[in-house]
């Protein structure tokens, strides 16, 4: 196995396989590496009724234009095979079942260490994205064996969960689908620690991600004044179904939650609820523990950055939130980071 490459990219989803594209129309000797058994699993594995709130027309990747009707949402899976689609259209450099553990420099050399072996690279792309450990309170690891608890990350459907009623802790549009979807025939408690501000999926006939387009508000960047704003602002929830389903009182509201006591949470304002299951909706946490080089991360173990060029020589990140623009981190987004990422590595 040839093992010394120009470009190394870390991350076999959307984000990495963005980098991959604009690395083929270059001279580079690269590969791209990813742990899981095929490519689109990481969208495979997210619950079943998971669409996207971006229309197609704004899903898709650089050179190849997302299936299907432009302005309908696509499921997980659609997702799953367009990545699939993507690999084998421009024949992209993927080994699969590749685990990275660590990455070092040494005499101006990465060296990363998998669990397939040892890759040495001149340039490396950690395309891993923002969704990797599940963020889940500490109070979790004590809560009662009989209640059940998972995260989005693990939750597939309502028959993972046993009868009874449910407490979705977290209202990110994740969040705001499963309690959806589980409001259908069991009670729902709905906990969040901020207010709720929801955004119909079309205003006159035009998706709200149209509207944005028109708006220049996907063009805004996270040094401009609006992108500061909006960037310390939190998600919207694209969807109305969930608004109307609290108004009937068939999704209760309740502040966030602060422990869990036998099969009852207690919440911030005192109140308590007795469930059978609880899902945490609450997000996820970056984690670079296994890049070994000093001053790569700050203080709160993200990466520093302009424009994912790390102030390490050869060491990029993409896939970020607000990398550089609101869609940084959105599939439809990736594209315009990676090809800077790829320009400043052909130019220097």
């Amino acid at each position: 196995m040839e093992t010394d490459v120009d470009v190394l990219v870390i991350g076999a989803s959307q984000t990495g396989l963005a980098a991959a594209y604009y690395l083929k129309m270059t001279n580079a000797n690269f590969v791209v590496v990813g742990r899981e058994k095929r490519v689109g699993d990481v969208w495979r594995k997210r619950y079943d009724s998971l669409v996207l709130f971006t229309p197609r027309r704004y899903s898709s990747l650089p050179g190849l234009t997302l299936e299907g009707e432009q302005d309908g949402y696509a499921a997980k899976d659609e997702i799953a095979e367009y990545l699939e689609r993507y690999v084998q259209r421009f024949d992209l450099p993927v080994r699969l079942e590749t685990e990275v553990r660590s990455l070092t420099k040494e005499q101006g050399i990465f060296r990363i260490q998998t669990s397939g072996g040892e890759w040495r690279a001149r340039n490396v792309i950690v395309a891993t994205g923002p969704f990797q450990k599940p963020r889940i309170p500490e109070f979790a690891a004590s809560i009662d064996k009989d209640l059940v608890q998972l995260h989005t990350s693990e939750y597939l459907n309502p028959s993972d969960l046993q009868e009874g009623s449910v407490a979705v802790v977290g209202a990110g549009n994740s969040g705001a689908q499963i309690a959806v979807e589980l409001s259908k025939d069991r009670d729902v408690l709905l906990s969040v620690g901020h207010k709720m501000k929801f955004l119909p999926l079309k205003a006159f006939g035009k998706s709200m991600f149209w509207w944005f387009d028109k708006l220049g508000m996907l063009e805004a960047t996270i040094h401009s004044a609006f992108g500061h704003l909006i960037s310390r602002q939190p998600d919207p929830i694209f969807g109305l179904e969930l608004r109307s389903l609290i108004r009937e009182g068939r999704v209760e509201v309740k502040p966030r939650a602060t422990r869990v006591q036998d099969q009852t949470v207690i919440f911030e304002d005192g109140s308590k609820a007795q469930v059978r299951n609880l899902i945490w909706a609450t997000g996820f946490r970056s984690d670079y523990s296994w890049i070994k080089i000093p001053d790569v991360l700050d203080g709160k173990g993200k990466p520093v950055h302009i424009r994912g060029v790390s102030r390490i020589d050869g060491l990029y990140f993409l896939g970020l939130p607000w990398q550089y623009r609101r869609g940084s981190a959105l599939i439809g987004g990736v594209g315009r980071d990676a090809e800077y990422v790829i320009n400043h590595i052909r130019d220097l």
